[in-house]
């Protein structure tokens, strides 16, 4: 479900982008394609695949596209896209040419994200994922998960100073109970159904409530000192967390 400056959005993206002569198809990921989307919160995560890699004139036109939107509707600049050439998904650790956070960068399309796309994506445009894309094997999907968090969430821990800022501890926990259920069971799970995983875990309460509250309620500026808090409460929970999951324990 979307509310209507969303489809508003995406119908000027999709107007924009479809007659460019190289497009395939445009899917959505993430909680737009899982149920779980919060309008002006959460991302619009898309993929579109070309018929090639784009040359620098479209990767000129894209950014034209993007920065129009970006002027006119408000909720432009939480809209990603990935450009993804149909010959280039057999590599897991390729980049391709991504719009995000309101510019231009090169990145893979990972295993969760692939994964994603065959579970429920959502097809804006042309074909569905099952045509074009590879499928993600358990293994690839568990070797990921476990090698982000050994590899960027437990070396980020050592940072105190990140883990002050909101996105820092949503991010950090949220990816850590949905780490923790893929790598048990295989499946994705949502936010939302992280949010639920964190409290079985015995995560922080009032940090696990500070998130839900942003992310789905109305929160009050957080005061100096629970940022403070907030961070000594996280960093200590997913030190160990962390640990035990990657070894196979439950956090």
């Amino acid at each position: 479900m979307t509310d209507a400056s969303t489809r508003q959005l995406l119908d000027r993206f999709l107007e924009a982008v479809v007659p460019m002569p190289s497009l395939v198809c445009v899917w959505a990921h993430g909680s737009l394609a899982g149920g779980d989307y919060q309008p002006g919160r959460s991302d619009l995560d898309l993929i579109a695949v070309v018929e090639r890699r784009s040359a620098p004139a479209q990767e000129a036109r894209l950014v034209e596209v993007h920065e129009n939107l970006t002027v006119t509707h408000p909720l432009a600049a939480k809209l990603h896209c990935s450009y993804v050439a149909a010959d280039e998904w057999d590599d897991l650790t390729g980049t391709h040419l991504t719009w995000a956070h309101e510019e231009l960068l090169h990145r893979p399309v990972t295993p969760v994200t692939r994964r994603e796309l065959h579970d429920f994506g959502k097809v804006l445009h042309g074909p569905p994922p099952a045509e074009l894309l590879p499928p993600v094997t358990d293994r690839q999907l568990a070797d990921f998960v476990a090698a982000d968090l050994a590899h960027f969430w437990r070396p980020a821990l050592d940072h105190p100073e990140r883990w002050l800022r909101d996105i820092w501890v949503d991010l950090g926990l949220l990816t850590l109970a949905r780490a923790s259920v893929t790598l048990r069971t295989g499946a994705l799970i949502t936010k939302a159904e992280a949010l639920d995983v964190l409290t079985g875990l015995s995560a922080p309460s009032d940090v696990v409530n500070d998130i839900r509250q942003r992310r789905y309620g109305s929160p009050e500026p957080a005061s100096e000192q629970w940022q403070v808090r907030r961070a000594e409460l996280t960093r200590a929970f997913l030190v160990p967390a962390i640990e035990r999951v990657l070894t196979g324990g439950s956090p």
